[in-house]
């Protein structure tokens, strides 16, 4: 079974329906899926976006949201290492929100599975 970091552009894309998100259901299909507890937030305020955009379609939205982030949604949270994450930030010019799921990558020796093609480039380099 694959290990994979899943990121919030990734989870959106798939909790949300978006475009895209066909294709990350089935790279999370069958894996052991991990996350920062940071992607709770970052998860809680794409609903809050999307919400806002389409007030009529809010109960679905928080309904998927809550979906997503549930202990039934299979994906085990973990802390990160807010030093290691800050020196990874500064040193590649990134957020430490990114930086925190390279590292949970490398700390996991996990596959990330992204959207962001600049993280994916970045955890691709750091991997080799």
């Amino acid at each position: 079974m694959s290990r994979v970091i899943v990121d919030a552009s990734a989870l959106a894309a798939f909790v949300f329906h978006e475009p895209d998100g066909d294709a990350i259901g089935a790279r999370l299909q069958g894996a052991d899926v991990f996350a920062p507890a940071l992607l709770k937030f970052e998860m809680a305020n794409i609903a809050w976006k999307k919400a806002r955009r389409e007030p009529q379609d809010a109960a679905s939205i928080v309904a998927n949201l809550t979906a997503a982030i549930s202990d039934r949604a299979g994906i085990s949270w973990h802390d990160v290492d807010i030093a290691d994450v800050t020196l990874i930030a500064q040193a590649l010019g990134i957020s430490a929100y990114d930086a925190s799921y390279l590292w949970l990558a490398g700390f996991l020796g996990a596959d990330l599975v992204t959207l962001d093609q600049r993280l994916a480039r970045l955890n691709a380099a750091m991997a080799t």
